[in-house]
């Protein structure tokens, strides 16, 4: 175990995997290349499956295919790069790798909002595997957290009262936020979460954050 993972593992609290289902040799050949060897090795390891009892997944690719479609179909990124999703949060939250732009995509689902953070002068400098590092190395629990309207978090909460999800099951709220919903405990439900990523996608036009990474990189440099 590297370091960078170790302090994803021990120090952040997100060992040990649970729920594990191991990649297939076809899954490991299609995506040898195109994602980072560090994470196929993390794959060959610990297989797709839970950190932090569920609160963040590693996920094959492949079945995230048509929702990363519908997610970005008619933005900005369509064309620019050949993403895909390698994590997500227990509320629907997806980690997006691009080749050439590495960990540069953030989708908020359950608000419909699409954060950039372009990578590619990194992954230029640094190589995908050390990108890679950073974004296991930098993962906080609470940072994957949904607050409630009183600004508490719901996840633990959410697992005692509806249990663990399995690989296939995110939390979802019912109704919607996007429609008119509100973020709290009694608006949880374990849903498919590829279903309900769909659903959340059909709902409206995406916002598109704005680049900090990128606008402050623009910024004239002060001595």
């Amino acid at each position: 175990m590297n370091k960078a993972f170790d302090n994803f593992y021990n120090f952040a609290g997100f060992g040990p995997a649970i729920k594990s289902i191991p990649p297939s040799q076809a899954i490991l050949d299609k995506y040898k290349g195109r994602l980072p060897d560090r994470l196929l090795e993390y794959w060959q390891e610990y297989g797709f499956c839970g950190w932090g009892d569920g609160l963040l997944w590693t996920v094959n690719p492949e079945d995230y295919e048509d929702i990363l479609q519908e997610w970005l179909q008619g933005t900005s990124f369509e064309g620019n790069d050949n993403y895909y999703v390698i994590a997500r949060g227990a509320f629907g939250e997806l980690f997006i790798w691009g080749e050439t732009s590495g960990q540069s995509i953030t989708i908020e689902s359950s608000y419909g909002m699409i954060f950039p953070t372009d990578m590619t002068e990194k992954v230029i400098a640094r190589g995908k595997d050390s990108v890679l590092d950073s974004f296991f190395a930098t993962k906080r629990k609470k940072s994957l957290e949904n607050l409630d309207l009183d600004d508490t978090p719901l996840f633990e909460r959410a697992v005692e009262k509806l249990g663990e999800l399995f690989s296939d099951e995110m939390y979802g709220f019912e109704p919607a936020l996007a429609l008119g919903g509100e973020p709290k405990l009694d608006n949880l439900k374990k849903v498919p979460v590829l279903e309900h990523l769909s659903f959340l996608a059909s709902l409206g036009e995406k916002r598109v954050m704005a680049d900090i990474v990128a606008m402050s990189n623009a910024l004239p440099q002060r001595l």
